[in-house]
């Protein structure tokens, strides 16, 4: 079958890894690269045998899709003439800098029926995959995203560079209405908010509490599920999935296989007692990247919407801005 045609545009930190992965897949020609900072795109064109641009505006016309990797600032700006020109677009999380940005693009992208994607990596986690279908009716949802200082995303508070992905996360595994919202932010290293904390309230009565930053010394990226008769933990950094039920001493504890490898945490000993089933479950490690951009090439390929669709990206957008005014 005919290649499709891709072009990088923003090869820093992350746009680095879309150029690698997007020339390692067969089904697509990676056309070229793109970088304001000059010898930037050179030095990766170099590494995929690819052509190195400083301005995509050559590209329009020229190529089946872009993913996008700049500044947040520019994501619409970037993207538009190639949406309007017909090619598909995947767009680096968060997908604008303002809702009514987000709006201009999701708008163009559905009056061209064009593809839009938006890198919420996350979803595409194995661990992710593996742990959502087991949270089904959430009461209480913790998660914390810890991460050292960084030398990037320092122009967005913490919310929009971090949080984000959880936000995403949330709206995905609990969905409907989100009804109250708390929220607390210092600035510690910069001008923006550099640690946050969260507390939502949905419809259906679930809360989550949310903290992310980067400033903490470690790296933590884990979230859990707490459910009337279930639990369930995610690190996304080590895709590892543990899940844990418990069976009600009248109830029949059915086969062990049904949750999650069955192990019996009392070694049987009920006396009356709850009892408890469960331990790791199977992930199969992969990168969330690779994943990402793999369904978004196959959503141009085949014309179905995307993992992560341009509404998804708008919705993570408007609750990250209503977490953040509250700042």
């Amino acid at each position: 079958m005919t290649r499709t045609r891709v072009a990088v545009i923003g090869v820093g930190h992350l746009g680095r890894h879309h150029a690698r992965l997007l020339a390692a897949m067969p089904e697509v020609e990676l056309v070229a690269v793109v970088d304001t900072r000059p010898g930037r795109a050179d030095e990766i064109a170099a590494q995929h045998d690819t052509t190195a641009l400083t301005d995509a505006a050559g590209l329009v016309g020229r190529v089946d899709a872009v993913t996008i990797a700049t500044p947040t600032v520019s994501h619409v700006a970037v993207a538009l003439p190639f949406v309007e020109a017909g090619a598909a677009v995947l767009v680096e999380k968060p997908i604008a800098i303002s809702l009514d940005e987000a709006d201009r693009l999701v708008e163009a992208a559905a009056a061209r029926g064009t593809v839009l994607a938006v890198g919420h990596t996350e979803r595409f986690n194995p661990a992710v995959v593996a742990g959502l279908p087991l949270v089904s009716a959430p009461r209480f949802i913790e998660i914390h995203r810890l991460g050292t200082f960084p030398d990037r995303s320092l122009d967005i508070d913490v919310i929009f560079d971090l949080m984000i992905h959880d936000l995403d996360v949330l709206l995905t595994v609990v969905g409907g209405d989100v009804v109250s919202v708390e929220a607390v932010g210092v600035n510690v290293l910069t001008r923006r908010v550099d640690i946050a904390n969260a507390r939502l309230r949905f419809a259906c009565g679930c809360i989550a509490n949310v903290t992310a930053s980067r400033i903490s010394r470690d790296r933590v990226r884990k979230a859990r599920f707490f459910q009337r008769d279930s639990y369930v933990s995610i690190d996304y950094a080590a895709q590892e999935v543990e899940a844990y039920r418990i069976i009600a001493p009248s109830a029949p504890a059915g086969r062990p296989s049904e949750v999650s490898g069955g192990e019996e945490l009392d070694g049987g000993q009920h006396d009356g007692r709850p009892l408890i089933l469960g331990g790791a479950v199977a992930v199969a490690s992969d990168e969330p990247l690779r994943r990402e951009l793999s369904d978004f090439i196959e959503a141009v390929r085949t014309g179905r919407e995307p993992g992560v669709t341009g509404r998804d990206g708008r919705a993570a957008l408007a609750l990250a801005t209503r977490v953040a005014e509250l700042l």
